[in-house]
Order: structure tokens, then C-alpha cells, then sequence
């Protein structure tokens, strides 16, 4: 007797969801999202207002999105994804559905839920769709893991919440981690 299959969700699949349902779609799977916590959406603000206000005054054409944004990671549409915040500077990847191609910078603020998600699978999938650099935020460890994937060096770099980290994506852009008061 052969072994009931696992079924393959599309971007069709995705894109009939209801609106309320927050959802991703990695590899042909459909994983659904909790609300996120008030700790969780004070650092996604302050993350890209920081980011925003660097890109605004230093004249910059990135473009910076918080979830809920949809971004498909590759022409395949296996794979949907929400970042908490994605900064995109090839703005022909924008679409009225949210980005199609991999973001630059994804900054990604964990849950309890869900921290493998963030630390194994995400990782995986964007390193291999072309992001250049991937913040891992931790509120309950106050920390953050950054990785810059245009490096041949793919160690981590590990910071804490007292610590300022400098953007790989611009050279002026240096976040105070400090400044968040959680």
C-alpha cells in the first residue's frame, strides 16, 4: 500500500488565503503565523523607523516594508515568506502584491513559538535566494545574530541589546541597539 502523499501548496494556495490569516509558504508548505507579540512589534518599529530615516536623509532609493509584506523569494513561488522587515533596493522587484526576488536586508524578530523557524529554515532559504544580509532578533535573549551573506565567511556575528550594529548594506548605517527600550 503506498504512502498517502504530502500535499504541495502554490502561490495560488497562498494568495486565496484569507486576509486575516497571516501565513507563509516555504517549499510547498503553508505554515501559519500567531499574532505577534507588543514587544515584538515595538522593535519591528523601531528597527525600520531607524532604518527608513537613514535612507531618507542620506537620499537613498531603498525601500523599506514591515510585515505584513509579502515577499517571493524566486520565480518558482514555492516559497512566500513575511519578513518583519525587508529593505529592498532593486525597486523593479517591487510588485502591487508586495517584492518578487530576494530582498537585500532581512531582519527577522523571533517569537517563542517559532525560533527554529528563524534560526534553521528561514537561514537556509534566504542565504539561498540572494539575500545580502539576515538580522536574527531575539527580544528574550536580547541579542541579535547578523549575517552577511556576501561574505565568505558565514560565522555570525553576535551582538546584545547594549551593543550598536553597523548595517553591511551601507557604510554609515550603525543601529544603537541600546535605544530600545523593551
Amino acid at each position: 500500500m503506498p504512502l498517502p502523499q504530502e500535499r504541495k501548496y502554490t502561490e495560488d494556495d497562498y494568495n486565496n488565503l484569507p486576509e486575516d490569516v497571516r501565513a507563509e509558504l516555504i517549499d510547498g508548505q503553508i505554515y501559519y503565523q500567531a499574532a505577534p507579540s507588543r514587544i515584538h512589534q515595538k522593535i519591528l518599529m523601531e528597527l525600520a523607523g531607524t532604518i527608513r530615516d537613514y535612507i531618507r536623509s542620506n537620499d537613498g532609493s531603498c525601500e523599506v516594508y514591515p510585515a505584513p509584506f509579502a515577499v517571493k523569494l524566486n520565480e518558482d513561488s514555492s516559497s512566500i515568506v513575511e519578513p518583519d522587515i525587508s529593505v529592498i533596493c532593486d525597486t523593479g522587484k517591487l510588485t502591487d502584491k508586495g517584492c518578487t526576488g530576494a530582498p537585500d536586508w532581512i531582519i527577522e524578530i523571533v517569537s517563542p513559538g517559532n525560533s527554529s523557524h528563524d534560526y534553521i529554515v528561514k537561514l537556509g532559504l534566504y542565504k539561498a535566494t540572494g539575500v545580502r544580509e539576515y538580522w536574527i532578533v531575539n527580544p528574550q535573549a536580547k541579542s541579535v545574530l547578523v549575517y552577511y551573506f556576501d561574505e565568505v565567511n558565514l560565522v555570525p556575528k553576535s551582538y546584545t541589546f547594549r551593543d550598536e550594529v553597523k548595517a553591511n548594506i551601507y557604510d554609515g548605517l550603525i543601529i544603537d541597539l541600546s535605544t530600545i527600550n523593551i
